[in-house]
């Protein structure tokens, strides 16, 4: 189980140093540039640890998909950006694509 944990660390801190990219200014501003520096150290090193029990393949997976989910939501809660019907549709596919690997792939760790 602590594969999840690991993973779910890495998913965390790739969003919000992710998320701070954009308050980073072009990294003229010190604490988010230092936000986006230490949480994708913390991402790769969790992500490391997972992959220690998970195929790359379906870690990626995990990470890239609900990175993007919840980046977006970020967006639309904090930068105020707007999703059109095609973008949360996309969404939607990404979420039902993880959703499949987990509960129907082999590879997945259960």
């Amino acid at each position: 189980m602590m594969v999840y944990v690991f993973l779910a660390i890495a998913i965390i801190a790739e969003v919000v140093a992710t998320s701070a990219l954009k308050a980073s200014q072009e990294f003229t501003r010190l604490w988010p540039s230092v936000t986006v520096v230490v949480g994708y150290a913390l991402a790769f090193y969790m992500l490391t640890l997972a992959l220690r029990d998970l195929p790359v393949g379906i870690a990626y997976a995990f990470w890239a998909g609900l990175g993007i989910v919840l980046v977006t939501l970020i967006g639309v809660v904090v930068y105020g950006e707007k999703p059109d019907l095609p973008a949360i549709l996309g969404l939607g596919m990404i979420i039902a694509g993880v959703a499949i690997i987990q509960v129907f792939s082999r590879m997945s760790a259960h």
